[in-house]
């Protein structure tokens, strides 16, 4: 969460006072020495995160929330929340540009739009196509990619500068609050942009493109790097090659009190020019031109001196009030691109350790997961979290990062540090009732709805066995994936180049892989993959495929159907509607009253399901279908006994101990038209995630 220092200083110092001096006797309590300043690594073992109870092993370490055996769940559970409310706010306020962040009632749940703080435009989107990204492989919804273009089509229509400007037709970073327009946050002067954004945003279309093949996205993109080769200047010390922030009109940096000459975050333009020049679109010759340059400066001055300075959208300009973004991203790139940069392996290593060690913001170790925070001065002040309150997205991009650097070295440190962070981050998955963001009641799109979980995703690609051990899902690619389908015993998908890698976990043994309709050879190691070909682990389900010859890759085996999903927030009901008939139209009719919503609570971040008779109820499929399982939580103080039952089917019945979450799955695979559920001490209990399947 990024935040503005003259309004927020006085939150600042207050959040200042409270970590300085932090306790380190594992009580979780603070000492408040407010003439301090904030020791850089604080020990906070609270019993709660984000109101919620810890879980930790046997050696007093963090687990993850809410099913601490259950890796794969908890992290899929925390980014697939997220876009459910995602989803929920675009069907429900048809709000493409939505608001840079709410609040909630914390009875029923329902968000409320601050219209009172600075839109974030340009990166919200760059962000948000990275969780599109992987969200659709994942996933296979074609929901993401509706929702990812919808938002970038508002902004092509109200967010770019005009096309006679010196940054011509790029971006805008920011709008003022609630705005249908942007033209940049009047608070910093007016009609600005920050190149380093359009950058970003750039790189973003231009995987748009890459996605869906609509050449309005590659021209948008090619604008972008246009405007940053026009204005680009060789830079020094106190001038980088593209200032942070100047008027879109003439680049000038006077008449507003936001313009500044400087930003470290020369990545994001880096990226831009490489995949243009990687497609051979563009003026080419141009772009390579300029971004030696920029990487040049890059190299010279804050990969020597650390002045990574330069992101927010509505941060002042400052060469002391440094963030974790630009220099983690740097080093995210150096892991993914070792090509680049002959050092790459200590470069990575130095951003992450200064990250880890530098004064300028405060860190905390939660029974053992290294939390870290947005940005600071080194002084009293930084932003934003104390570590009960929020932000995941930060320390899931360190996480991510660390993840990385284990993939590529093979240091198991990393994982293991990269694997307690993520555990802490899991813990701020939906909407947590009894969290709160550090200023006012903000939360954030660009943090907790689309930066903290892409870089939660990047978990699976970077780890894969930590992916769900019992679902078959593409994890990562060194491609953009263009078509995704999930079958019974089957993975079918399209990569926009024919020249990728790609990593899976499988819920079946695959017999068969395909490459261009062509049966491909399977390897022993990984080491010997090239060309065409597959590498399997029977062990983690883990698996592996390059291809060079098409984009069209096919895997075939036999395996369980995939089943569909009612979230109980698709589409959304307030909490306590009772429901009558048929929800979602046309596949379960619930009946006369059994059953209504619930606000999310205990184990479930988002909205769910629960019995207005503790004893139970039933419901109908619309047209037989296969009950799959669902989710049940038991929040209660003892145990809950329950019982699925159909005409023709095996009786299923669990036990659910209190405070415990369950993922029951049937083993049904017949239609059927009516399930009764019967429940012996299930006061408490909350159900989600129903899943069924054709027949």
């Amino acid at each position: 969460m990024a935040m503005v220092r003259g309004l927020a200083v006085l939150v600042l110092g207050v959040c200042a006072a409270a970590a300085a001096g932090q306790a380190t006797t594992g009580s979780g309590a603070f000492e408040t020495h407010a003439s301090q300043g904030f020791p850089v690594v604080s020990v906070v073992d609270a019993a709660t995160i984000a109101g919620r109870e810890v879980q930790l092993d046997k050696g007093g370490k963090l687990l993850p929330w809410p099913m601490a055996e259950d890796t794969g769940f908890s992290y899929s559970d925390y980014f697939l929340s997220q876009w459910t409310i995602d989803w929920d706010q675009y069907q429900r306020q048809r709000l493409q540009y939505l608001y840079c962040c709410f609040d909630f009632d914390r009875t029923t749940y329902e968000m409320t739009p601050d219209k009172n703080w600075a839109n974030s435009t340009g990166y919200l989107r760059a962000m948000s196509e990275g969780f599109v990204e992987r969200l659709y492989p994942y996933t296979g919804d074609a929901r993401t990619v509706e929702y990812l273009e919808n938002f970038f089509d508002y902004e092509m229509a109200h967010g770019l500068t005009p096309s006679d400007y010196a940054y011509a037709s790029v971006p805008y970073a920011s709008g003022n609050p609630g705005s249908v327009k942007y033209t940049g946050w009047s608070s910093h002067g007016e009609d600005f942009i920050e190149p380093h954004v359009v950058g970003e945003d750039g790189y973003a279309y231009l995987r748009l493109y890459e996605m869906t093949g609509k050449t309005k996205y590659l021209r948008e993109a090619i604008l972008c790097a246009e405007a940053l080769v026009k204005n680009f200047k060789k830079g020094d010390a106190a001038n980088s090659p593209w200032p942070y922030r100047c008027h879109g009109k003439d680049g000038n940096l006077k008449d507003g009190k936001g313009m500044f000459p400087f930003s470290a975050n020369m990545v994001e333009p880096i990226m831009l020019f490489d995949e243009l020049i990687r497609l051979k679109q563009g003026d080419v010759a141009a772009y390579a031109r300029v971004r030696a340059g920029a990487w040049d400066w890059l190299m010279k001055y804050p990969m020597q001196n650390n002045v990574w300075v330069g992101y927010f959208e509505d941060v002042p300009g400052s060469m002391e009030d440094m963030n974790n973004v630009i220099p983690l991203e740097l080093a995210r790139y150096l892991l993914l691109h070792p090509e680049k940069d002959p050092l790459w392996r200590e470069h990575a290593r130095a951003l992450m350790e200064w990250v880890k060690t530098t004064p300028r913001w405060p860190k905390y170790l939660v029974h053992g997961a290294l939390v870290t925070t947005e940005q600071g001065s080194g002084g009293k002040d930084f932003c934003c979290n104390l570590p009960g309150e929020c932000c995941d997205s930060h320390s899931a991009r360190l996480a991510s990062v660390e993840a990385f650097y284990f993939a590529a070295t093979g240091d198991v440190a990393y994982k293991e540090s990269a694997y307690r962070t993520y555990n802490w981050v899991t813990y701020w998955q939906g909407l947590p009732g009894k969290a709160h963001a550090p200023f006012s009641n903000q939360w954030w799109f660009t943090d907790e709805f689309a930066d903290g979980p892409r870089r939660m995703m990047d978990a699976f690609w970077a780890v894969p066995e930590w992916a769900p051990r019992d679902e078959s899902h593409l994890l990562g690619s060194s491609s953009v994936v263009t078509k995704m389908r999930y079958g019974a015993g089957s993975v079918t998908w399209s990569t926009f180049d024919a020249e990728s890698s790609d990593v899976l976990r499988l819920n079946f043994l695959p017999e068969t892989v395909s490459v261009g309709g062509r049966v491909v050879a399977r390897v022993r190691n990984v080491g010997e993959l090239k060309g065409d070909g597959y590498w399997f682990d029977e062990a983690t389900r883990v698996m592996r495929v390059v291809h060079a010859s098409s984009r069209d890759v096919d895997v075939e085996g036999e395996g369980p159907a995939v089943p569909r999903v009612i979230t109980f927030d698709d589409p959304h009901l307030a909490a306590g509607t009772t429901l009558v008939g048929q929800y979602p139209s046309g596949v379960v009719d619930w009946g006369e009253g059994a059953w209504a919503i619930a606000a999310p609570g205990g184990k479930f971040g988002t909205f769910n399901l629960k019995l207005v008779k503790a004893e139970g109820g039933e419901f109908s499929f619309y047209a037989p279908r296969v009950f799959a399982g669902i989710d049940v939580y038991n929040g209660g103080e003892k145990d809950a006994s329950v019982t699925w039952a159909s005409d023709g089917m095996s009786v299923v019945t669990v036990v659910v101990k209190p405070e415990e979450l369950r993922r029951v799955r049937t083993g049904w695979v017949v239609a059927t038209s009516k399930v009764k559920v019967t429940v012996v001490g299930g006061e408490s209990l909350r159900f989600d995630n129903l899943a069924w399947g054709l027949p």
